[in-house]
């Protein structure tokens, strides 16, 4: 276990988890500005953990692997309150929102399978699809932008593809890979 269990992208991810069951909680009341509220809250954090991790170099496989559990849960409860707050977009955007779901599901469904680890890759295309998916929800319930809401799900789902690609070409379970191009480049450099 890692020494610096409560670095501050550490408490940034146990944050997340931890908001989430009061996220239930607004759902359930149908509290929609505290739902929209804490799940700003809760994606703000998941920007912050990764920058402070990087600039306090407090990096560890144990913060990668809290940040993408912390990662899924929100991204859960954002398709729920969608479900629970706003059940005609829900309805409206339900391939998109199938289809976001099985881009996160699969590439862990598949890397448990290989590697009987939680895949923590944390690509670029990830950190992009991460960033761009809190103003695509938000667009989405607030002023109906489904076009931008659909273009960032149709991204999230090539992310989950090169994600199973890079479960496939990894000969061990990893953590933090750029891209599946720096897989293909250290291939390439070991049989040079």
């Amino acid at each position: 276990m890692d020494k610096n269990i409560y670095s501050i992208p550490n408490l940034l991810s146990l944050l997340r988890l931890a908001l989430v069951p009061v996220l239930i909680i607004a759902v359930c009341l149908k509290e929609t500005n505290l739902f929209l509220l804490l799940l700003a809250i809760s994606l703000l954090s998941d920007m912050l953990d990764g920058y402070f991790a990087r600039k306090l170099q407090q990096v560890t496989e144990f913060g990668a692997r809290l940040d993408s559990w912390a990662d899924m849960a929100t991204y859960a409860m954002m398709i729920i309150g969608i479900f629970y707050i706003w059940p005609v977009i829900f309805v409206e955007q339900l391939y998109f929102l199938i289809a976001a779901t099985l881009s996160y599901v699969l590439p862990v469904i598949i890397a448990l399978a290989r590697f009987r680890s939680f895949p923590s890759y944390h690509t670029w295309g990830a950190k992009i699809a991460a960033v761009l998916i809190a103003p695509a929800f938000y667009l989405l319930v607030l002023a109906d932008n489904q076009l931008f809401f659909r273009l960032v799900i149709v991204f999230h789902v090539i992310v989950a593809i090169e994600e199973i690609a890079i479960t496939f070409l990894l000969k061990k379970s990893k953590t933090n890979v750029a891209s599946i191009l720096s897989i293909l480049y250290c291939r390439e450099d070991r049989s040079s």
